[in-house]
């Protein structure tokens, strides 16, 4: 199944996507949130839909896209976990998952402008692949049991700035990470029976020109151990996003120049959706 939320920020209708079919979630749910992928998602909204309960929302198609999920109450975040993207930032794969912390409120509809910070001169894109919890987990005991504590997987893109990241850092990478809007997610939240999580190709062009192209059999650490190794620290609430690490191609490698007011960057992961950002400088937002 394929989840979305349409509408104007704060007022997004949950909706289930079929083809160029969207039904009206809200008989079933008031959003796409903790409590409602914490229960037996599919089985409700098949049963609801089957028995007409779910009226096709008019005028979706021209509907703005929020994000998939409700804000979260965490989006945790593991870094350099493509062997290709940790050789391109001059440092050693890492043996066990960097983590690190974005904040809830960077997390805006796929097709959301995003402010550039206001003196970034190195803000940077990253195509990821979402992990959205739908159970909670706290000390898994094996990584086979992430399976059942996951909702679905989104298109994410972790948007960084990377002077903040590593200059001014502190030793800690979140200051460069944590501008609000700097997590565009989705279109849809799609649940692990669609998805075949260990070859997705990901890709993301600026201006139409080719940046990252991979695949996430390239991870480091897979989605399971993902799970299973934040388990060990964090207690993983139905709702939360884990962002899964970026391939090789994005500005910070070198290759490309860091993005300005007027970029419009493209992420893509397969079958999980397209997105497009337009990148505008904080002074034109006063």
């Amino acid at each position: 199944m394929k989840f979305a939320r349409l509408g104007a920020p704060g007022a997004e209708i949950p909706v289930l996507v079929d083809g160029d079919r969207y039904f009206d979630l809200r008989a079933v749910t008031s959003d796409v949130d903790g409590a409602f992928l914490a229960g037996d998602v599919q089985a409700q909204v098949q049963a609801a839909l089957a028995d007409g309960g779910l009226p096709e929302l008019e005028d979706a198609a021209s509907m703005r896209i929020g994000a998939p999920i409700a804000r979260p109450s965490a989006v945790i975040c593991i870094g350099q976990n493509y062997a290709a993207h940790a050789r391109e930032s001059g440092a050693v794969p890492p043996t066990v998952p960097i983590m690190f912390l974005k904040t809830p409120n960077t997390v805006v509809g796929p097709n959301d402008a995003v402010t550039i910070p206001r003196g970034s001169e190195k803000t940077d894109w990253e195509v990821e692949l979402g992990i959205v919890i739908g159970a909670r987990a706290a000390y898994l005991d094996s990584p086979e049991e992430a399976d059942a504590h996951i909702a679905g997987y989104v298109v994410a893109n972790d948007v960084s700035e990377r002077a903040f990241q590593m200059e001014v850092s502190g030793g800690q990478w979140s200051k460069g990470k944590i501008a609000a809007g700097f997590n565009p997610t989705g279109p849809w939240l799609v649940t692990p029976d669609e998805v075949e999580v260990g070859s997705l190709r990901l890709r993301s062009w600026v201006n139409g020109e080719p940046r990252q192209d991979s695949n996430t059999n390239d991870m480091i650490f897979d989605v399971r151990a993902i799970v299973h190794h934040l388990s060990q620290y964090v207690t993983l609430e139905p709702g939360d996003l884990i962002l899964t690490g970026t391939p090789q191609g994005v500005a910070f490698g070198g290759k490309f120049p860091y993005l300005t007011a007027g970029d419009v960057v493209d992420i893509e992961i397969e079958g999980l959706g397209h997105q497009r950002q337009e990148f505008v400088a904080w002074e034109a937002q006063k």
